[in-house]
């Protein structure tokens, strides 16, 4: 199924959705998420009858909406899924008994298709508050390409990416401050290079650099706590519209251990990755949506167009490494041949801060955080930021499930 092909389908109205449209600065991304998505929702898939529609009752529709679920409204969605980890919970805790023999219980295709559903909306809440991506509206124009329908957080035109940040416009010093911090950033990147050639850290050193940064990121505080209603602009979405799906309205996400913990549980990506047994397993049980997963994974982790900001040739493998394994680390999984000290050394306490919003409270992230790191790179530049947040914590969402399922049936 070609780019082309999957947007028609994607397209009712004559025009993109807003997701499309900011994920459209990456198009070799957007193709590889556009296949998985569709295949997730179209295709021929193991949640079938009541249950399939109990998903899309959860997931997709309004309420009282007919829509076919594939043509979800973005915003709604956001807010449903930034609460639904109960969901989830309840899947993980329970699904022994839901898919223990008997006549109404769930085969394992149907659970696996279910917490890929789950992962991938879970992970596209980060993206959508992330990248300020507004609800849908009736376009003014035949395109529907205004900035204002589209997104929140940039000043620009998202056909040439041109940028316009309030915080460097505002002042000469805000823009030798933030020139300053991309040279910074470009050097440390330069001397981790040199460091690494000339000697590599331990094993022992690499562990104990991991320990200090997962307890680190348990002390990393997020944005405020939302109120009940959720500002898009001038419109105020109330949470209501999604409150018969929740059965605690006061559930939210935790850490995976608490502050002050001595051991805090360590999921070694080595004795369950997701290229030697949740890829396996997935395809097994879910036919194809491996490979389509796999591609994607494979393709934000790897897309680069070797620029920072106004520097080009730029090796930018280093960065965007530290990037996906923070995400993981956070959530308590660990790379034996990773440094974590790089972590520290490359992504500063404002875009950790960041980092652990979107991930984890998307529904808190605003404007003024999303101005506050990396204040010289471009607005796609920053779009990729948020596509490699998105697929981690999917990845990382999906390590936890799958080898969940695999004990079961070991």
């Amino acid at each position: 199924v070609n780019l082309l092909t999957l947007l028609r389908e994607y397209s009712t109205s004559g025009r993109l959705d807003n997701i499309t449209q900011v994920m459209s600065l990456h198009t070799q991304y957007l193709e590889s998420f556009l296949r998985s998505q569709f295949y997730m929702l179209a295709a021929c898939v193991p949640l079938l009858g009541w249950r399939w529609f109990g998903m899309k009752e959860k997931l997709f529709l309004e309420p009282g909406s007919q829509s076919h679920p594939i043509h979800i409204h973005s915003h709604t969605l956001s807010v449903l899924v930034s609460r639904a980890h109960i969901f989830t919970l309840s899947i993980l805790f329970s699904f022994q008994k839901l898919v223990k023999t008997g006549e109404n219980n769930w085969s394992l295709p149907e659970l696996v298709h279910a917490v890929v559903l789950l992962a991938h909306y879970h992970a596209l809440a980060s993206f959508v508050f992330g990248s300020g991506i507004n609800p849908e509206r009736d376009p003014d124009t035949s395109n529907g390409f205004r900035l204002i329908a589209v997104n929140k957080f940039c000043v620009c035109d998202l056909a040439n990416d041109n940028i316009e940040n309030a915080s460097l416009t505002s002042s000469n010093f805000g823009i030798a401050d933030s020139l300053s911090e991309l040279e910074a950033l470009m050097e440390r990147m330069k001397r981790l290079q040199e460091e690494k050639e000339e000697e590599e850290a331990s094993q022992e050193e690499m562990a104990t650099r991991f320990e200090k940064e997962k307890k680190e990121s348990l002390l990393v505080v997020t944005g405020d706590t939302p109120s009940p209603y959720i500002s898009f602009d001038d419109e105020m979405v109330s949470t209501s519209d999604v409150s018969r799906y929740i059965e605690d309205p006061g559930f939210g996400y935790k850490d995976f251990a608490r502050r002050g913990e001595e051991h805090l549980p360590t999921f070694r990506a080595q004795d369950y990755t997701w290229e030697n047994h949740g890829f396996s397993l997935v395809n097994r049980l879910y036919s194809d949506i491996g490979h389509l997963l796999d591609e994607k994974f494979r393709m934000v982790y790897n897309l680069t167009y070797n620029t920072m900001a106004t520097h080009e040739d730029v090796d930018t493998t280093m960065l965007r490494r530290a990037l996906f394994n923070y995400v993981h680390c956070m959530f308590g999984i660990r790379y034996d041949d990773y440094d974590y000290g790089e972590v520290n050394q490359l992504l500063e306490r404002s875009l950790k801060v960041y980092i652990k919003t979107v991930t984890c409270y998307p529904e808190r992230t605003t404007k003024r955080m999303y101005d506050s790191y990396w204040r010289q790179f471009k607005h796609s530049e920053k779009v990729h930021v948020n596509l490699l947040l998105m697929e981690a914590r999917m990845q990382a969402e999906l390590l936890y499930a799958l080898r969940a399922i695999t004990r079961h049936l070991t």
